[in-house]
């Protein structure tokens, strides 16, 4: 049986995972509105990884013997100033969301809770690659900056990324 703590700090964090999903979607259609449709797809993909995410501790919880909760989830933001500003922004959602698994790694291992510690490590690596991911986009950005065929180049890159349904994950 999963801790009380442990069930209600995770019901929250796959609330924060449905929101990822939704910002991620949200900028999706802010490239959309830029005709930067690669960029919008990477979003898209994106948003498909927060999705089994929220999955993956929705299933953990169950698996478990708790129950999960569906919470409020507020409306991301809708408009960023440049591509560079919207990936920014992202990467710095990426930070939080990290030290939102670190302090459900730090809780899980307080209450000796090792099954969900093990549980955890997962989504301390996935971390890493969210935040290197978003990472390069900005990096590659500043070079070329907002406009001009740089710009279009990485676009066209971003549009080419593949969702893969992690093969450990059920089907639904």
């Amino acid at each position: 049986m999963i801790n009380k703590k442990l069930e209600q700090a995770i019901n929250e964090q796959i609330k924060w995972e449905l929101f990822s999903s939704y910002l991620y979607m949200s900028m999706a259609s802010y490239f959309d509105s830029i005709n930067l449709k690669g960029s919008a797809h990477w979003m898209k993909v994106q948003a498909q990884e927060e999705l089994t995410h929220a999955l993956r501790f929705y299933n953990y919880v169950v698996s478990r013997g708790g129950r999960v909760r569906t919470l409020p989830i507020d409306g991301p933001d809708t408009d960023w100033d440049s591509p560079l500003a919207a990936f920014s922004y992202g990467y710095e959602h990426e930070t939080v969301v990290t030290k939102r698994i670190n302090d459900l790694m730090n809780l899980s291992m307080s209450e000796s809770d090792h099954a969900t510690t093990n549980f955890l490590q997962w989504f301390v690596a996935e971390q890493v690659e969210e935040e290197a991911n978003f990472d390069e986009v900005v990096q590659k950005l500043k070079m070329v900056g907002n406009q001009g065929n740089g710009l279009f180049m990485i676009d066209s890159e971003l549009g080419a990324r593949v969702f893969t349904m992690p093969a450990d994950m059920p089907q639904v």
